[in-house]
């Protein structure tokens, strides 16, 4: 059973690295959720804690996750999000190199209920939705490719999707059509940090997740 890595913590809100096979916020069909693990951390110094699900990350992905403490931050956080102001940036491993070092991804993308995936479509559709990132090469192991990962448009999937459509499948993930094996419940896509200039003070803060510690995650720089 994981436990909780808290990254940071202060009175509005706390920041956590997800570990993998977890999702997100509380559901009557499990057990153990990354929400329900800050639920128990906090319940150490307070009676009645207050729990805002600010953003969530798929049950396969690790990474940087922040939570609000206050009804008044989490509205904060979901105006940032809404206005596009916060950035995150991901890492993925990624079987073979691509065609070019870094690129912009343009796509249209419909949400697949049925399959519970994305598919990317070659033209616009009614039902489809634009989505880019940018990524770049910056590492490189017997395994394959890591990739940074900054998406410009927050749609279900889209990086998963977006990288499979260019032949660069998420290692591990066979949903989108990788033949490699990984652990399970998991796949090799990290968010690694986010970054958001605060409200009030308007410094620009930034979180960073610690990177899992398998030997799928050391690289040598590129």
């Amino acid at each position: 059973m994981p436990e909780l890595k808290v990254i940071y913590e202060n009175n509005d809100y706390i920041v956590v690295n997800k570990a993998a096979g977890l999702i997100s916020e509380k559901s009557p069909f499990e057990d153990l959720t990354v929400e329900t693990q800050v639920l128990n951390h906090l319940l150490k110094s307070r009676r009645k804690p207050y729990i805002g699900v600010i953003h969530r990350l798929d049950r396969v992905t690790s990474g940087v996750l922040i939570f609000a403490k206050k009804k008044s931050i989490l509205v904060e956080f979901n105006n940032l999000f809404s206005s596009r102001k916060i950035q995150k940036t991901y890492l993925a491993i990624v079987k073979n190199k691509p065609a070019k070092n870094r690129g912009n991804l343009v796509d249209f993308l419909v949400k697949n209920t049925k399959e519970k995936r994305a598919d990317i479509v070659p033209t616009k559709t009614k039902d489809s939705q634009n989505c880019s990132l940018f990524y770049q090469v910056i590492g490189q192991n017997h395994f394959g490719y890591l990739l940074e990962v900054k998406p410009k448009t927050g749609r279900f999937h889209q990086i998963r999707a977006q990288l499979a459509n260019l032949g660069l499948p998420i290692f591990g993930d066979e949903k989108y059509g990788s033949d490699q094996d990984y652990f399970p419940l998991s796949i090799c896509l990290h968010a690694w940090k986010i970054t958001y200039e605060d409200i009030n003070s308007k410094e620009s803060k930034t979180y960073e997740a610690p990177l899992p510690t398998n030997d799928f995650w050391k690289f040598e720089s590129i």
